[in-house]
C-alpha cells in the first residue's frame, strides 16, 4: 500500500471526519467526536486500563531499572514477550530527537497491545486495541519513583487516524527511505506494509534479523549518495555491527515477528473499520423503523462490510513467499505456544514460512476481544460467510479466479475443524458441518 504523505507529527485538536466506500454501495461518514463514537469522551476499557486498575489497587507494582526504566516491568505486566522486539531507526515517531541508526526505537507487542521505548528518553508509548475506540493511546512518563500512565487522545490521531490506518484510529507499519541519520526522504514514496505487500516494499527504516533467501526487503539499509542498496545487508543474523545491541532487552529484530506485526495491525484496523461502519448505520436508523426496501439494503450493507473482513481473515491477497523464512529469536516458538490448539494439537498460530505466513490461512485474531466485541449482526454475518467458504468443497487445483481459490479442500477442512474445536459460541451448523 503506497502513501505519498510526507513525514510529520500533528499535535491536533480538531474534528476528524472520515468517509469510506463499502463495495461501492454507499459511503459511511464518521465524525470521531460525535455520537455514536465520541472518541475523547468515551471511557476506555482494554488491557491497559485493566493494568491501571491493578496498579491502583496494589495488585501490580511497576519496578524501574537503571538501564531500561520501567520497560521490563511494564512488558511483564502487559504480557508482552521480549522476543517480539522490532527495532526502528527511521524518525517516524514523536520522539525524533532520540532516534538514530545507533539508537533505534524498540517496539514490543502481543495480540492487542504495543509498547514503544527509546533509550535515553523518559517517555514510553503504549497503544492498544479497544472495543469502542479502535486504537487507544497512552503516554508513560517515567521518573525513578513512579511511572505515570496517561491516556492520549487527538495528539496521536494526527497520524493514527489517516489513510495509513484505513481511516480509523488504528496502527500501522510504515516502510520509508531513510537517510544515514534516520531522517525520512519525503520526496520518495513510502509504504504501509501488510501481509499483501511485496517483500521489496517492506521494512524501510527498520532493522531486520533472519534469513529470507533470494527475496529482498528494504530493511537494514539507508540512502547513500541517492542509492538505496537492498542487497548489501540481506539475511542478517546479527545487528552487532550496526549498534550496541547490549543496550536492548534483545539483540534481535526478528523477521517473523515483523511479519506478524504487519498482519495483525491491518486486520485489527479492518475490524475497527467494519465495526465503526455498522455502529454508524445502527445509529442512523435507530429512530426510524426501516421499510422493506431499507431492510433489504441494510442486510446487503452488512454482507458487504463483512465480506471485506472475511477476505482479510482468510489471507485472500497474501503475498506468496518464494524463499523460506527463518527468524533469529524465540518469537516463533513463543507465539505458536500460545494456541489455542484443537484435539489434533493444530493451531491457527502454526507457521508455514515457506510459501505463506501461516500453515492454516485463517487469522488467530478471530479469538481476539476485538473480534468478539464486533456488533452482533456484523459478527454473525462474518461467521456465516466464513462457514460458507470453509464448508464448500474446493476443486483441485483451486479455481484461479476465485477470491478463495488459494484454499484447497484440505485447508478448508482443517481450518473448519480447528475453529469448531477452539472458537466458543459458534452457530450450531458449524458442528454439523465439521
Amino acid at each position: 500500500m503506497k502513501t505519498s504523505m510526507a513525514f510529520g507529527f500533528a499535535w491536533l485538536w480538531l474534528h476528524f471526519f472520515i468517509s469510506w466506500p463499502v463495495q461501492a454501495q454507499f459511503a459511511v461518514h464518521i465524525d470521531l467526536e460525535a455520537a455514536p463514537f465520541d472518541y475523547e469522551q468515551t471511557q476506555d476499557d482494554n488491557r491497559v486500563t485493566r493494568l491501571l486498575k491493578d496498579i491502583k489497587s496494589g495488585n501490580v507494582q511497576l519496578v524501574s531499572t537503571p538501564d531500561h526504566g520501567y520497560l521490563e516491568s511494564l512488558l511483564a505486566a502487559l504480557q508482552i514477550p521480549i522476543s517480539s522486539q522490532g527495532l526502528v531507526f527511521s524518525k517516524t515517531s514523536l520522539q525524533v530527537q532520540h532516534i538514530t541508526r545507533w539508537n533505534p526505537r524498540a517496539i514490543y507487542f502481543n495480540d492487542d497491545t504495543y509498547v514503544g521505548w527509546v533509550r535515553g528518553s523518559d517517555l514510553m508509548e503504549i497503544s492498544t486495541v479497544d472495543p469502542k475506540l479502535g486504537a487507544a493511546f497512552y503516554a508513560v512518563e517515567m521518573t525513578p519513583w513512579k511511572a505515570q500512565i496517561k491516556r492520549a487522545n487527538f495528539d496521536c490521531l494526527g497520524c493514527h487516524a489517516t489513510s495509513m490506518t484505513q481511516g480509523i484510529p488504528g496502527h500501522t507499519v510504515r516502510s520509508v527511505f531513510p537517510a544515514v541519520d534516520g531522517t525520512v526522504d519525503a520526496r520518495r514514496e513510502s509504504f504501509v506494509t501488510t501481509d499483501t505487500s511485496p517483500f521489496r516494499e517492506r521494512w524501510g527504516g527498520w532493522y531486520v534479523t533472519g534469513t529470507h533467501g533470494s527475496m529482498r526487503h528494504m530493511g537494514n539499509t539507508f540512502l547513500q549518495g541517492g542509492i538505496f542498496d537492498t542487497s548489501a545487508k540481506s539475511n542478517l543474523q546479527s545487528l552487532s555491527t550496526e549498534f550496541d545491541v547490549s543496550e536492548y532487552l534483545s539483540p534481535h529484530s526478528d523477521i517473523v515477528a515483523l511479519m506478524v506485526l504487519e498482519h495483525q495491525t491491518q486486520l485489527h484496523n479492518a475490524f475497527t473499520k467494519a465495526d465503526f461502519s455498522v455502529r454508524q448505520l445502527l445509529f442512523d436508523r435507530q429512530n426510524q423503523p426501516p421499510s422493506v426496501d431499507e431492510q433489504r439494503k441494510w442486510e446487503l450493507d452488512i454482507k458487504n462490510i463483512a465480506q471485506e473482513v472475511v477476505e482479510q481473515l482468510l489471507f485472500c491477497t497474501e503475498f506468496p513467499l518464494s524463499s523460506n523464512i527463518t527468524g533469529t529469536s524465540s518469537f516463533s516458538r513463543d507465539f505458536q505456544n500460545l494456541g489455542p490448539h484443537d484435539r489434533q494439537h493444530r493451531s491457527l498460530r502454526d507457521f508455514d514460512l515457506e510459501t505463506r505466513l501461516f500453515k492454516f490461512p485463517c487469522s488467530y485474531l478471530i479469538y481476539s476481544q476485538a473480534f468478539q466485541s464486533l456488533q452482533p449482526p456484523l459478527r454473525a454475518e462474518i461467521l456465516n460467510q466464513l462457514f460458507a467458504v470453509l464448508s464448500e468443497e474446493s476443486p483441485e487445483p483451486a479455481v484461479a479466479h476465485s477470491k478463495f481459490g488459494h484454499l484447497t479442500t484440505q485447508m478448508r477442512r482443517d481450518i473448519l475443524a480447528i475453529l469448531t474445536d477452539t472458537l466458543p459460541d459458534l452457530p450450531n451448523d458449524w458442528q454439523s458441518g465439521k
